[in-house]
């Protein structure tokens, strides 16, 4: 469950909500503003630790090898937790990737996170980060839809043992209404939501939806009763238009 601009003392509600109905993995990061919000619930929830998977994020202005370190501990610190089960980079700043690469790679080796990965990174980006890495990438967090389907990212990293994860697979909203989208939806007697979660996770995605509503957190979850058929998703393959509802770091070199 991604919580991305849920703020105004909603993030802790949410959370303790989804883990109550059966989610265990949490996204968030320094942009957000809301990793206090995150450790609340965690903290105060009756799940145990040792279930939950909380995911954050190294911002932009905190690249470089020192001041990557330094700022997974403040997020450490700011989270409460004893350890972060899965750090990220949140954008290929350029010039910058390869030593806070390696930093990454240091606050693994410390113990105090258990995996490292990146998010918004183009086969280009891994390509070049893959040339002095020592350590693979655990995940690669990215927009992912019926209507971004990156199929040659997703083959590139299952080849690369990298996971890729999607947030934003319900394109903010704006292509629920999408007519054969609403037909196949129908066929399975699921929304438009459930349909598109099911995709991603028929094609091995770690799926991140995000909402603060009791309902549709429920609803988002209530996707593993059904499967859609092979034929649907070729159908659901083709809506792809490139269409993005959030960054495009195609640019970034």
């Amino acid at each position: 469950m991604s919580i991305w601009s849920i703020r105004a003392g909603k993030p802790a509600g949410a959370v303790q909500h989804a883990l109550s109905i059966g989610y265990r993995l949490i996204d968030t990061a320094k942009l957000y503003d809301n990793e206090g919000d995150v450790s609340r619930a965690v903290r105060e929830s009756s799940v145990p630790r040792s279930d939950i998977f909380v995911t954050t994020k190294l911002w932009n202005s905190d690249h470089g090898y020192d001041k990557a370190i330094k700022a997974f501990h403040h997020g450490l610190e700011t989270l409460q937790l004893d350890y972060i089960d899965l750090y990220l980079i949140h954008w290929p700043v350029e010039g910058l990737r390869r030593e806070t690469w390696r930093a990454l790679e240091t606050v693994l080796e410390e113990g105090k996170c258990r995996a490292i990965g990146v998010s918004n990174y183009t086969i280009p980006h891994l390509q070049d980060l893959l040339d002095t890495a020592r350590i693979v990438p655990a995940v690669n967090q990215v927009e992912f839809s019926p209507f971004l389907y990156q199929k040659e990212l997703l083959e590139f990293c299952r080849d690369q043992r990298i996971q890729l994860e999607a947030y934003s697979p319900l394109t903010r909203g704006k292509k629920l209404s999408n007519e054969i989208i609403r037909t196949i939806a129908a066929k399975y007697a699921k929304t438009a939501a459930q349909i598109m979660i099911r995709w991603a996770l028929q094609h091995e995605l770690v799926v991140i939806p995000k909402s603060s509503h009791p309902d549709r957190i429920w609803e988002n979850a209530d996707i593993f009763d059904f499967s859609i058929s092979e034929e649907d998703m070729v159908t659901l393959d083709g809506l792809n238009e490139n269409f993005r509802v959030s960054w495009n770091p195609t640019g970034i070199h």
